[in-house]
């Protein structure tokens, strides 16, 4: 899926489009499908519009994708009444070359990673600028409780991270779940896997957002020239 030769290169948001649209060819008909959060996802719920009529439905992992997905007369179902999703849709905030991710740049991090967990297949749609070596770059999210936000800040500070309590408006952000987002900055994640198990453990964590147990299938990448297809299964 190459762009033609002399053709102007191709925006941000034209590449979450792309990439968007790409997602397509893994939804199945008659699937009920996992539909992540974020503005790359948002191009994706765009282009699923388009073939709303064969497929039966999603479960949403944040009340804005919902709220996008039911305007376009899509059914959203309730996580609980659904078995199994033939696969889960969603962009990333870093992805590795193993498939690796960090997510909850829009604060859906555990709805994400429990739909995540839900689908037998993670494609993960994402512009070239996600793409790293190690994650770490980007501040990673870790929902919290309330009244755990400063001990955990002070259990990443012994690891060499910088914490802050995320804000919105001037006040704590509140996830979807009633909780806060604490980002963290100063992170060189060179063991994802272990890295998630041990924070995932601190009480008061209700999720960190390394998504390496729940790792990538396959990842659209979107670029100058085209989509490329990472797979990681």
């Amino acid at each position: 899926m190459n762009s033609p030769a002399g053709a102007s290169a191709l925006s941000q948001d034209e590449l979450k489009a792309q990439v968007g649209r790409a997602a397509l060819a893994y939804v199945g008909r008659g699937d009920i499908i996992g539909v992540g959060t974020g503005s790359t996802v948002n191009k994706f719920i765009e282009a699923l519009g388009g073939i709303r009529k064969d497929i039966r439905g999603a479960v949403s992992s944040s009340v804005a994708s919902t709220e996008r997905l039911q305007a376009l007369g899509i059914p959203v179902f309730d996580s609980n009444d659904v078995e199994e999703l033939a696969v889960y849709i969603d962009g990333a905030d870093e992805i590795d070359g193993r498939g690796y991710m960090i997510k909850g740049g829009g604060a859906a991090l555990t709805r994400e990673k429990i739909v995540a967990a839900q689908s037998r297949r993670f494609v993960c749609i994402a512009d070239v600028s996600k793409r790293v070596n190690t994650l770490g770059a980007f501040p990673l999210p870790v929902e919290v409780i309330p009244m755990a936000a400063r001990r955990v800040i002070r259990q990443f500070a012994r690891l060499g991270g910088t914490a802050t309590v995320r804000e919105k408006n001037g006040a704590p952000l509140v996830t979807d779940n009633g909780q806060h987002i604490v980002d963290v900055t100063g992170l060189r994640i060179t063991d994802p896997l272990g890295f998630e198990s041990e924070v995932n453990q601190w009480p008061g964590v209700v999720t960190v957002g390394v998504f390496a147990h729940q790792r990538a299938s396959v990842c659209l990448l979107g670029t100058p020239s085209g989509v490329q297809t990472l797979r990681f299964d």
